[in-house]
């Protein structure tokens, strides 16, 4: 149980006090009535005596009897409750009354309890508690069974200002007596026949006459003795004379609790106040559930049939929501005053002596009269049952024995019959013995009250008169616990049996309530908790919802004080409290037990049981006005993840909107906010710009960004590095310090810490993700954003802005909270969604749309919408055109609210400094905070013909279509891409011949730029040479070798416009031409188109256009290719530079999926600043070269250094391609697209290659001051260029596929860059290497260690041949000796000066030349020292001699090399060539 404020014995005590009556004159009723009070309440506050009392027992020993009190009040002769023990209704109303006006005080002492995982917090005392119990044990009836609420004494008062007071002394004397003695009244009782009179002589001060009062007060005492009479002396004050003096007002806080018997002297229907209770409920007075049934046709309570925990559903008679509805219409509030006496003062009379006064009288009354009369009367009684313990006491006991009537057995008293109409007489020995228990229990003689009970028990179960035996057993068990020292054990099973009786045997529950009180109160003081709740619990019944509520609250409190404190058990009985409570009409009560049981539901995963609760919180604070706490109560129910069924989360909804309708009805303010549905804020995206329009016929539009697309990180990235490689092209090479990269959609994981830039004119839609938590589908109507929106110029200078009014907000809010309101659409134009439909448990995403008019400063706030739910929970779908009309679900059906939710994004974290990473802070989130801006150009970008699927290789030609959908001139038009190798818009100085628009014209039109072969030239004759520069092709596509990675504008192409410019409105189209990655598979391309606005000095510097496309490529042709050294002499002009063997393998390794049945290899080209290829050597037999399925073909062709006089100083930069044809049709490789692709094309080796190996981006100026001896210091670099080849070989090839039953001819170019000597290049190595290359980005680049050249690199310096004849006769019969001129020529390769070594002497030993017949022996000078400069060519003129005939190897010689300036470096044997034979003829 709650803490109280008295403790038990106090409790006791006050419970079980002498009663006194009070019969007033009219005289002195009129006098006390100055105070707005009668004699009963006047003394009422001064009824506890604050000295001790002092009597003797029946043993002569003096007790003290200590903080005694009288009960007073006046004789009224009608019973307030009946003798049945069943309350009456004025009874139940003052009880009810009394809990109601007593609540939990705001700022109350909490008590704090901690239980494993609970804190809660629990009102430390109940107060209304107490007032209940304080008020129902005065209100208890006189029983006859017990003696303790008989009156003992009488009060005659009479006032002094009386004619003759002696006489009507007399008659009020006579007066009680004839109440007492005549027999016509039943109440009050009187404790016993000769009650105390007390003449009382009232006189007013302020009126009467004091020395006559004071003679009639002497004449008394002459009459009734100085101990029966007394002089009360009030009014000492008139109303006038202290108005200004402040006299406390110690009644107001009886007068309410004992309005009952101040008012039962009026022969009129009890009536407890005269205004509606505060909670009552349609004129109902607020009582327990059995009152409210008994008022037909007002209010039935339809919970009184129910479960506790049962939840109401539709089904319910009345609804739920009809209820809520009455109560909403018949609530009433409370007046202010909620009494007669509310505005009245008491005691404006009465001075604080007068106060005193009436202290002294009371204690003067109860010493010198009251008490002296219990002392004597107990011991007349205890003298008459002294004599009367002789023989008939005895003879009695043994008649009861001799006939079986011994002591019962207390346990077995249900089993006796009903016995409770037993009525002993007024002089029988055993009432006798029970009055003089209760008087001596009245008066603290515990001792002997409690042995006086005990005696009188037991003779009452020999009679069996249960109902008095369970009075003694009752105040025996109360004697035994106050006795002083406790000499023996409380005897709860007393009480056990007491209540047992009461309740099922004598039915009176007044008594059996009586009792429990006691009992729990006792068990309380001796921490037995759970006897306590067991004992409270078991008072529970239907009769009486109040007191149920309320014994129900205090079991729960038991269980929380326990030692181990029982949380759930203390959770549950105050749910069942809150539920009698209501019954019984205590609203204020049943929403705090409620409450207080939600600290331990709430969060642990007891679903239905915190809906419950939240549930039943929403109606109370419904009812009673609160209605934040319903809405706050209803939103639980609907927003947390509910287990209930769809009908009743339906139910929950419909009460749910109802309330807020009523609560939003009241304040028409602000528009409230909504908790359904669910909006997740981060999920919330907000897209800039217009939707992509879709594909027109053969156009298909660019991708760029939409909602549609999901966000990728890496691909953010990617766009980002294109956007800033594209704009430090724009910007001369560097990225302008405020560059922001564009981010048109904006969501959780882009950067929004800065304001978002949008376009005027140009929507804002706003993507907004709802989740319905409910099983039951909702209607959101009239759906749009709420804005405010600050006006700003931007094109007005900065210093006039603040002095002009811009900074005033504007904001569609008020025009929001009502529906179908014109919106400020001259400002910024709203979309409205009409209805938008959530079947259950569904997650939608709906989009908003806003288009700005003007500049300024956006703030979207969040979303206004009306909220309703569908009847038919079954149907979830929904169209708008039955949604219009009444058949569909739609809001028009039920109650529909209009209500907002804030979109409120939290931002990042922020984990920078020490603070931030301290605390947690975060960042703005400015996705929702856009900034308006000045026009801008926007562009629209079409193709036409796009594929997508190409051969690897394949040249295709598509078209662009540039179209400026805004009112602003665009120019700078650019495009970046992931693969710049992919794609080319031409050469802008080169003219082109345009292919024909037709989809299937390039059947027999090609991509190139073609020649008719001369006629007569055989294929694989000398090729067609062409000097091109670089520039040609675009000075910002980027250098070979150049990714998108690299700066200063590689992969970065400018778009020829006509003018520059692309005015508004207008629209172009340019040719492109696509070439099939080498790759196959699926291959994702990225286009950014940039553009700028004509018009400079905007906000935002340029804008850009996205573009994806997916491209699958399928095997065509795979090519290697193999450079070798001629060892021949040059025999032609062109070779006398240097010449070389280049070997091409091609074979088709396209699958025959995609319908290729051969290809033709039509020309071979070669590009280089060094090299070209000069002619076929071994050319096939027919003109092309065919090839099948799986089928390889080798070419050979000889390869000559270009002419130095073709390539001037000046322009060094300049590349010479060679076309060789090996068809009827020469391909001009130097034009668009062949020259554009060939120089777009990737070279991952030459990014492999450390930074010092890449000389002025790759190979393009290996040439340039090397032979100056700039080069020659670098030993490894010189050494590696006598190898390198600066080769590439284009293959240009045609492929004839079937498609459709007709023969498509398709074509394409493969490149192999040949970079040393005898190694083999392949066009497919590229996917191998960029993996590595991949791989390798993640070691830390460490600059490369300065190694020496290798012993293969430094064997290739000079480059040796010997020139003989190939047959010799010599007639050996004539002349021995054979001597032969041979001739051994010299040829530096690299770069720088070398020495050289010719040793003669060698004579081999290997296997190989033992397989030559005989030997031969060099003549004359066996070694030579040379040096030989640069490229130099030097030729030795030596002798072999031959003894005889046979063939010879003449490969014999050695040469050692070295550079010139390295003098440590020792020579390093060179290659020899292959075996130089010679046939040695004898001629005879």
């Amino acid at each position: 149980m709650a803490q109280c404020v008295q403790s038990v014995q106090e409790f006791i005590q006050d419970s079980f006090v002498p009663m006194v009556a009070v019969l007033c004159s009219e005289d002195a009723e009129k006098l006390t009535r100055k105070n707005n009070l009668n004699f009963s309440e006047l003394l009422r506050p001064f009824c506890r005596l604050t000295s001790e009392g002092h009597m003797r027992d029946p043993n002569n020993q003096v007790q003290v009897v200590k903080n005694l009190r009288i009960s007073v009040n006046n004789v009224v002769t009608r019973p307030s409750v009946p003798a049945s023990g069943v309350p009456g209704h004025a009874h139940r109303r003052l009880l009810s009354e009394v809990v109601l006006t007593c609540q939990p005080a705001e700022g109350g002492v909490a008590n704090v309890i901690t239980a494993g995982d609970y804190d809660l917090n629990i009102s430390a005392t109940t107060p209304w508690f107490e007032a209940y119990r304080e008020s129902f044990l005065q209100s208890m009836p006189a029983s006859d069974h017990e003696f303790l609420n008989h009156y003992l004494a009488c009060l005659l008062v009479v006032s002094s200002s009386e004619a003759v007071p002696v006489e009507k002394f007399l008659k009020l004397s006579q007066e009680q007596h004839r109440i007492q003695h005549s027999g016509e009244y039943t109440n009050p009782k009187w404790f016993i026949p000769n009650t105390l009179k007390y003449y009382v002589l009232l006189h007013d001060m302020s009126q009467g006459d004091e020395q006559r009062a004071d003679s009639v007060y002497e004449d008394m005492k002459q009459r009734y003795g100085a101990q029966g009479c007394y002089l009360l002396k009030v009014n000492s004050r008139t109303a006038a004379a202290g108005a200004d003096e402040q006299i406390p007002d110690p009644w107001s806080q009886y007068l309410h609790k004992n309005s009952l018997q101040s008012q039962d002297e009026d022969p009129a229907p009890v009536v407890v106040n005269n205004t509606a209770v505060e909670n009552n409920v349609g004129g109902t007075s607020e009582v327990d559930g059995h009152d409210s049934e008994e008022k037909d046709g007002v209010l039935v309570n339809s919970l009184d049939n129910t479960h506790p925990l049962q939840l109401d559903t539709p089904s319910d008679t009345p609804g739920s929501l009809d209820a809520l509805r009455a109560v909403a219409v018949e609530t009433k509030p409370p007046p202010i005053a909620t009494g007669v006496a509310a505005a009245t003062s008491h005691g404006a009379c009465l001075t604080l002596n007068d106060h005193d006064r009436i202290r002294l009288f009371i204690q003067e009354f109860t010493f010198r009269g009251l008490l002296p009369h219990i002392e004597k009367n107990i011991r007349q009684l205890n003298d008459q049952l002294v004599s009367r313990k002789g023989l008939s006491r005895s003879l009695f006991s043994a008649t009861k024995k001799w006939f079986g009537g011994g002591k019962v057995p207390e346990k077995s008293i249900a089993e006796l019959k009903n016995t409770s109409g037993l009525l002993y007489p007024p002089e029988a020995p055993e009432l006798q013995i029970r009055k003089m228990a209760d008087l001596c229990f009245l008066v603290q003689l515990y001792d002997l009250a409690y042995s006086c009970y005990h005696t009188a028990k037991k003779d009452f179960l020999s009679d069996q008169a249960m109902l008095y035996a369970a009075g003694a057993l009752e105040m025996a068990a109360v004697s035994a616990f106050l006795q002083v020292g406790a000499p023996r054990p409380y005897p709860a099973h007393y009480m056990d049996t007491a209540i047992q009786t009461y309740r099922d045997v004598s039915k009176n529950m007044i008594l059996a309530e009586r009792c429990a009180l006691l009992s729990a109160e006792v068990l309380k003081s001796q921490a037995k908790y759970s006897d306590a709740a067991t004992l409270l619990i078991k008072m529970t019944s239907e009769d009486s919802d109040l007191r149920s509520a309320l014994l129900l609250e205090q079991a729960a409190h038991c269980f929380i004080n326990m030692r181990n404190p029982m949380v759930r058990k203390f959770a549950f009985h105050m749910i069942l409290a809150g539920h009698r409570f209501s019954k019984a009409g205590q609203k204020r009560h049943a929403l705090r037990c409620y409450c207080q049981a939600m600290q331990v539901y709430k969060g642990k995963g007891w679903s239905l049981a915190e809906d419950h609760i939240n549930f039943t919180i929403g109606r109370q604070s419904f009812t009673l006005r609160q209605p934040e706490n319903a809405v706050t109560a209803f939103r639980h129910i609907l927003t947390n993840d509910s287990q209930q069924t769809s009908t009743q989360q339906g139910a929950f909804l419909r009460e749910y909107l109802y309330v807020y309708k009523n609560v939003t009805g009241a304040c028409e303010v602000a528009l409230p906010q909504l908790p359904l549905p669910c909006i997740n804020s981060s999920a919330t995206r907000v897209y800039f710009g217009h939707e992509r329009r879709l594909a027109e016929g053969e156009k298909q539009a660019a991708t760029h960004v939409s909602l549609d697309q999901e966000f990728d990180r890496d691909l953010a990235a990617m766009w980002q590095d294109l956007e800033e490689q594209v704009v430090a092209a724009a910007k001369r090479g560097v990225v302008p310090a405020t560059f922001q990269p564009t981010q048109c959609c904006l969501n959780s994981q882009t950067d929004n810490l800065r304001f978002p830039l949008a376009v005027v004119e140009e929507p804002i839609i706003v993507e907004v993700v709802f989740r319905n938590p409910l099983k039951v589908p909702l209607v959101l109507s009239d759906l749009s954003l709420l804005w405010k929106f600050t006006l700003k110029d931007f094109n007005r200078p900065q210093p006039q802005e603040d002095s002009v009014g811009d900074a005033v907000a504007i904001s569609n809010e008020k025009e929001a909270s009502v529906p179908r309101t014109p919106q400020k659409d001259d400002v910024i134009a709203t979309e409205v969604i009409p209805e938008f439909y959530l079947s259950p448990e569904e997650t939608k995403l709906a989009r908003l749309k806003l288009l700005p008019h003007q500049t300024g400063q956006l703030n979207i706030l969040g979303l206004v919408y009306n909220l309703a739910s569908t009847s038919s929970t079954g149907d979830t779908t929904i169209n708008s055109t039955a949604a219009s009309q009444s058949e569909g679900p739609s809001a028009a059906e039920g109650t529909s609210v209009r209500g907002r939710q804030d979109l409120e994004i939290q931002g990042p974290r922020l984990n920078q400094t020490k603070e931030e990473k301290t605390s947690v802070s975060h960042g703005p989130d400015r996705r929702l905070d856009p900034t308006i801006t000045p026009p801008m150009p926007l562009l629209e970008v079409f193709f036409l013909q796009f594929p997508t699927a190409l051969l690897c290789g394949e040249i295709r030609k598509a078209y662009v279509e540039f179209c400026n959908v805004s009112r602003v001139t665009l120019c700078g038009l650019r495009v970046a891409s992931t693969h710049p190798d992919f794609f080319t818009f031409g050469s802008s100085s080169l003219a082109t011949p345009l292919t024909p628009l037709s989809p299937t014209s390039f059947e027999n039109c090609s991509a190139y730029k073609t020649l008719a072969t001369p006629p007569g030239a055989t294929p694989g004759s000398v090729a067609a040479v062409t000097l091109v520069s670089e520039g040609d092709f675009g000075s910002g596509i980027g250098l070979r070798g150049g990714g998108v990675s690299g700066t200063g504008g590689k992969g970065i192409t400018e778009i020829p416009l006509g003018e520059g410019t692309l005015k508004p409105g207008e629209s172009t189209q340019l040719p492109l031409w696509l070439r099939g990655p080498d790759q196959e598979g699926v291959h994702e391309i990225h286009f950014l188109f940039y553009y700028e606005s004509a018009e400079q000095g905007g906000k935002i510097s340029h804008r850009v256009l996205r573009h994806t496309v997916f491209i699958c490529a399928s095997r065509s042709l795979s090519v290697r290719a193999t450079a070798c050294r001629s060892n021949t002499l040059p025999e032609e002009e062109e070779e006398r530079n240097g010449s070389m063997l280049v070997f091409v393998d091609v074979e088709n390794i396209n699958s025959s999926e995609a319908g290729v049945r051969e290809f033709h290899i039509a020309q071979v080209s070669s590009s280089s600043k060094q090299w070209r290829l000069h002619k076929c050597i071994n050319p096939a037999e027919d003109k092309d070269c065919k090839l099948t399925s799986r089928e390889r073909g080798k070419l050979c062709f000889r390869a000559t250094r270009c002419k130095p006089l073709q390539v001037p100083l000046k322009a060094v930069e300049k590349y010479t391609f060679a076309d060789l044809s090996l068809g009827n049709e020469l391909i001009i490789t130097s034009t668009t697209p062949c020259a554009d692709f060939f120089f777009r094309r990737c070279q991952p080796l030459e990014s492999l290659r450390p930074p010092v190996a890449m000389e002025t981006q790759g190979r393009h100026s290996r040439s340039q001051g090397v032979g100056h001896g700039g080069g020659a210091k670098d030993i490894a670099g010189v050494v590696r260029k006598c190898n390198e080849v600066d080769l590439d070989i284009i293959i240009l090839w045609k492929a004839f596929v079937v498609e459709d039953n007709k023969q498509v001819i398709l074509e394409g170019q493969l490149h192999v860059a040949l970079q040393t000597i005898d190694k083999e290049a392949c066009s497919l190595t590229q996917k191998e290497e960029a993996q590595e290359m991949v791989l390798l980005k993640f070691k830390p680049e460490l600059p490369p260690p300065m190694t020496r050249p290798s012993m293969e690199q430094l064997s290739h310096l000079i480059k040796t041949n010997l020139q003989y004849p190939e047959s010799y006769s010599h007639p050996f019969n004539q002349k021995s000796l054979c001597m032969v001129p041979v001739t051994l020529t010299l040829s530096n390769c690299s770069l720088a000066q070398v020495d050289v070594i010719i040793d003669l002497r060698h004579k081999t030993t290997s296997p190989e030349s033992l397989e030559v017949h005989g030997s031969f022996t060099w003549l004359g000078q066996t070694q030579f020292k040379l040096q030989l400069g640069a490229q130099e060519v030097m030729r030795v003129q030596l002798q072999a001699c031959f003894l005889h005939a046979g063939v010879y190897n003449l490969g014999t010689p050695r040469v050692f090399a070295k550079l010139a300036d390295q003098g440590a470096m020792c020579e390093t044997s060179q290659q020899t060539a292959t075996p130089a034979l010679i046939i040695i003829i004898n001629s005879t």
